[in-house]
């Protein structure tokens, strides 16, 4: 699943007229950028919720078949938040655990590789603290995920989740991710990986435009 459901306040005016994962870098939308990773590591189905100007982003994307993909999407009238917005999506995602991207994120964080070690309802991707966000999310000790302690680093916006993680919401109820995940860490049902690689928060236009620039530079080396 693909959260494009947010309004992108900070990344105003870009966002008056287009959708936060249609914006363009490296001279593809963010959301495309994904959609070609996720098949690459042989993903086959995916579910896009969106809610500001989301028939844009169904106008853009189609079923899917570009990318060799199926595509479905879960509209929502107003945004639910990230829990809610996923609790909503819950029939089209089925009954196994599945994987959750933060479609504002620019990442080549390996999908395929990430998985949900049995008995768990949850495994996040943890990156070193990005310098708007230095206190950080989470404690990653030893190997595991704790709500408190040192090294603490941030939630990336990807992990792997179980169904059972959305039971408490109602469908079309607005909730939180943090409260559910915090609770979850607490009863030891979480786990999580630390990924170094790129990973960039598309949160305002001034690291927007850093971005695009360093990916045309890439390219046209």
């Amino acid at each position: 699943m693909i959260l494009a459901a947010g309004r992108g306040e900070r990344m105003r005016p870009l966002t008056d007229h287009t959708p936060k994962p249609l914006l363009q870098v490296g001279g593809k939308s963010l959301i495309s950028w994904h959609l070609e990773r996720l098949a690459q590591a042989g993903f086959k189905q995916v579910v896009i919720n969106h809610a500001y100007l989301g028939n844009q982003i169904e106008e853009a994307l189609g079923d899917g078949s570009a990318w060799g993909l199926s595509i479905q999407y879960s509209p929502e009238t107003l945004a639910l938040e990230t829990a809610g917005g996923i609790a909503n999506a819950l029939p089209m995602l089925g009954t196994d655990p599945f994987l959750v991207v933060n479609g504002d994120v620019f990442t080549d964080i390996p999908f395929n590789a990430l998985k949900l070690p049995l008995g768990n309802l949850a495994h996040l991707v943890l990156i070193d603290n990005p310098p708007q966000h230095l206190q950080g999310d989470f404690a990653f000790v030893d190997g595991a995920i704790k709500l408190e302690g040192e090294p603490r680093l941030t939630f990336s916006g990807v992990g792997v989740y179980h169904p059972t993680l959305f039971a408490g919401i109602k469908r079309g109820e607005a909730a939180k991710l943090a409260p559910l995940l915090k609770q979850a860490i607490a009863d030891g049902k979480v786990s999580a990986m630390h990924f170094k690689s790129v990973w960039h928060d598309i949160g305002t236009p001034e690291r927007l435009m850093a971005l695009n620039q360093a990916l045309l530079g890439q390219s046209s080396k």
